[in-house]
């Protein structure tokens, strides 16, 4: 069974969400000419965007960060939506050096061995690629969505950063069945491991299948507690203080 067929409805308001996420895109790359990127992970959220993007030739830079841990088929949805929509993403990978140290000291799991180990993984892989992504620019672009998770709940549309850049979260009110109608109305390109039951999708050693029932973050990082659940890209934190 696909993801679409078990996803995807058509639901009050659905027109009117994505009219105000439009505007909400090309206002932002108004306030932000020539700095503001959308950071995508290829999931099905940032899939959308990338559409809206495209569709509405909006002045939007695309970058993703390649961790060097994703899936094939993930690594694969990249050529497909640049050659589907025309656009240049921007590619930011974490230092060589660094890794093939962290990897020597903790060996080729160490994100299994304890949540510190796991937490720096990702500020390896992640957060420090994403710094550099972010540099020179004042503004950027998240799928992030209200109802993927209780940390998430109150995310708001836009905010400011701990470095002063503004933050637009602009499906932060879209459904689950908003996302899967757009992709499947609008013929957008998805991640196939999204048909195996991986509603969020991550590095492949931290990503699992859910069980019916389960939480859709469930299948990331499931030997961790409920309260680790999160890279540390998305946590909110106060400018100059380090990300836990």
């Amino acid at each position: 069974m696909s993801a679409i067929s078990l996803y995807a409805r058509l639901t009050p308001g659905y027109e009117q969400r994505v009219a105000e996420t439009v505007a909400l895109l090309q206002e932002a790359a108004a306030r932000h000419p020539g700095r503001i990127v959308f950071t995508t992970s290829l999931g099905a959220e940032d899939m959308v965007l990338a559409e809206l993007i495209a569709r509405h030739r909006l002045p939007i830079a695309l970058a993703t960060l390649q961790t060097g841990q994703l899936h094939a088929e993930t690594l694969a949805l990249l050529p497909q939506l640049q050659a589907l929509y025309g656009l240049t993403v921007e590619q930011w990978h974490p230092q060589a050096e660094a890794v093939l140290h962290f990897t020597r000291s903790h060996g080729e799991l160490p994100m299994r061995q304890s949540i510190e180990l796991r937490k720096a993984c990702c500020a390896l892989r992640k957060l420090e690629p994403l710094a550099r992504a972010l540099a020179g620019r004042s503004a950027w672009v998240t799928g992030l969505r209200r109802e993927q998770s209780d940390a998430r709940a109150e995310l708001p549309f836009s905010s400011i950063d701990a470095e002063g850049r503004e933050k637009l979260n602009p499906l932060a009110a879209w459904s689950l069945a908003d996302v899967w109608h757009h992709i499947h109305t609008h013929g957008v390109p998805y991640n196939p491991l999204h048909d195996q039951f991986y509603p969020s999708i991550g590095c492949a050693p931290c990503t699992r299948a859910v069980a019916v029932g389960e939480d859709f973050r469930a299948g990331r990082w499931w030997w961790e507690q409920e309260s680790a659940k999160e890279c540390g890209l998305h946590v909110p934190r106060k400018r100059n203080e380090e990300t836990a």
